[in-house]
């Protein structure tokens, strides 16, 4: 009895944890989703005529957002191809070179490996990324259509304006209800970075980055004028993604904790390492960072060659993916295959040389 209520105590830890780790997803992607349309706003477009202005210059891009530690990189790429502003091309890019929070423990158990690592993935993505421009076309795959109507997009752009022209005071001597919630989403994002709750208890690079957005989140919806934050902010940020970026990632979360509670991946895994690297290619799969642990640990213990840390980094993206599936499976799938099968590939092929 003591042990059944032990493991239902646990179970409900688990349930928790990843109920608390998905508020922070989608508090961030909001905070993400909001700075890209605020920049693109006050840029007038300049952004997006920025991230178009070439091929080469999307892969070199979108692969350097990547590479950002943590997932707020590939956050921001998925908000990008969202708009239209990234290609299909410089998302797998993005994708390919990301390594979710997995750096961390990367740069703390081998350091140097992994910085070369790194640079490794954001080459690749570029190469990945123009493969996949010219691949996909071939195969009858064309890039989801852009969330909005690029001349609805227009017209916003040219009328509304990122600073009231009354003034900022003016704005708030009868404060609009959608500013006075935008500001209490803004507020518990901050609040729960201050406390620890999101972000992790230790002040490191993430939860210094994360504040740092919450403020900047926090500026635009104190500073913007009322007609922004209704046509942009809430009609298009909160009401038209983020029901579907919320139920997609506490869903999808939730599920994982479940899975984990009553698997043990490592013994099913097995210490054979042509599965090791099948399975590092199909956990990979998974839009969360914490089963990918499994094989940093193991390579920096000497249990398993560099071959199946390589195939773990190509196929993860951490929960880079997750804001994508509020747009549809069919992204998610083209992308994942094509990481899964360029990750066996190469893993393979680098356990064939030795390593």
């Amino acid at each position: 009895m003591h042990a059944h209520e032990h493991a239902g105590a646990g179970l409900a830890e688990a349930l928790g944890d990843a109920s608390l780790h998905a508020l922070g997803i989608v508090l961030f992607v909001f905070l993400m989703m909001s700075l890209v349309d605020y920049l693109n706003t006050w840029s007038e477009g300049r952004l997006t005529s920025f991230m178009r202005g070439g091929r080469l210059r999307q892969y070199v891009s979108a692969s350097l957002l990547g590479a950002v530690p943590g997932c707020l990189g590939p956050f921001l790429a998925v908000t990008l191809y969202i708009r239209g502003m990234l290609g299909l091309g410089g998302l797998a890019a993005a994708m390919v070179a990301t390594t979710g929070d997995a750096i961390f423990v990367m740069l703390a158990e081998f350091p140097a490996t992994a910085l070369w690592l790194s640079l490794g993935l954001i080459l690749g993505g570029v190469l990945v990324g123009a493969l996949a421009d010219w691949l996909l076309p071939r195969l009858g795959v064309r890039p989801q259509a852009a969330c909005c109507d690029e001349h609805h997009h227009a017209v916003e752009e040219h009328h509304c304006h990122c600073w009231p022209e009354r003034g900022v005071l003016a704005e708030w001597r009868r404060p609009h209800a959608v500013r006075l919630g935008l500001l209490g989403l803004v507020g518990l994002a901050v609040a729960g970075v201050l406390t620890g709750v999101l972000g992790g208890e230790a002040w490191n690079w993430v939860r210094v980055s994360e504040l740092a957005l919450a403020a900047v989140g926090a500026f635009v919806v104190v500073t913007a004028p009322d007609e922004y934050l209704v046509d942009h902010l809430l009609r298009h940020v909160v009401v038209r993604h983020l029901p579907k970026v919320a139920a997609w990632t506490v869903g999808t979360l939730v599920l994982l904790a479940l899975a984990e509670h009553y698997v043990d991946l490592a013994r099913l895994l097995g210490d054979q390492v042509g599965w090791v690297i099948l399975g590092a290619g199909l956990v990979g799969l998974l839009p969360d960072a914490s089963p990918q642990l499994l094989f940093v640990f193991l390579y920096a213990q000497g249990a398993v060659p560099f071959s199946v840390l390589l195939t773990s980094a190509i196929v993860q993206d951490g929960h880079g993916m997750l804001p994508l599936l509020s747009t549809g499976l069919r992204d998610p799938l083209i992308l994942k295959g094509l990481k899964l099968a360029l990750g066996l590939a190469v893993g393979f092929g680098v356990w064939a040389c030795g390593h």
